[in-house]
Parts: C-alpha cells; sequence; structure tokens
C-alpha cells in the first residue's frame, strides 16, 4: 500500500488576497480555481517545483472558522516550506517584505528561519541537510 497528504486546507478569508499572496509573494502556482456552488472555489496551490502536498486554500464560513483564521496551529509553526537554496528563498522573501519572527539558524536537520504568511500563520522555511 501507498499513501500520502496530498493536500492540506488552510483557512483563509477571502480567496483572491490569498492567491495574491502565495502566488505573488511565495512563488506558488496556481493549480486549480474552480467555481463551486454558493460562491466557494477549489483552489489549490502549489509550491515552486510542484513536488509534494498542496494547499486546498478554504474561505472561512462562520465565527468558528473565522476565529482560526491566522491561528490554525495555536501559535505553533503550523507549514514547512522546504527548499533547495535557503539563502537565495530567504533573501527573495525578505525583499518582497515577509515578515520573518525568527531569523535564520544552522539546526541539526539544516538551515531555518520562521516566518508569518498574509493571516498570521506561521511557517518554517526550510533546506534540509
Amino acid at each position: 500500500m501507498r499513501q500520502q497528504i496530498a493536500k492540506v486546507a488552510l483557512l483563509v478569508n477571502d480567496y483572491d488576497e490569498a492567491i495574491q499572496f502565495y502566488t505573488q509573494q511565495l512563488n506558488f502556482t496556481v493549480v486549480e480555481d474552480t467555481f463551486l456552488l454558493e460562491g466557494k472555489r477549489w483552489v489549490v496551490l502549489a509550491p515552486a517545483g510542484g513536488a509534494g502536498c498542496n494547499l486546498l486554500l478554504a474561505k472561512a464560513v462562520g465565527m468558528e472558522q473565522q476565529k482560526s483564521v491566522g491561528n490554525q496551529a495555536g501559535g505553533r509553526v503550523f507549514l514547512f516550506l522546504y527548499t533547495d537554496d535557503f539563502w537565495r528563498d530567504y533573501q527573495e522573501m525578505v525583499k518582497k517584505k515577509i515578515n520573518f519572527v525568527r531569523l535564520p539558524l544552522k539546526e541539526l536537520y539544516g538551515t531555518v528561519a520562521v516566518f508569518e504568511d498574509l493571516y498570521g500563520n506561521l511557517w518554517d522555511l526550510i533546506q534540509p541537510l
């Protein structure tokens, strides 16, 4: 048997602002953007290179979901973006005004820094060893 996680749902306030952030600021690509019933959309984004798990943007509906936008992991790092060139990507993200909340460190597992997305979710940018 072979299994893999294909997508992770990410709660957003607005599809278009999230698409703009992830494509313009983080260089993700839109894999699919299908309009569904009642204003819903099936929006799938892939990081540069397109390998591995993708993001499924899910527009928050109702108070409970809206309270979780930007805090899906309770303040912990939620998503991990691997790169083949940490300093290239880090410098490009700094130029694009991505907010890094923890500066780069060399760890046992690689080089890592923590940044926020447009809603405040924390991400690790990692170049593994």
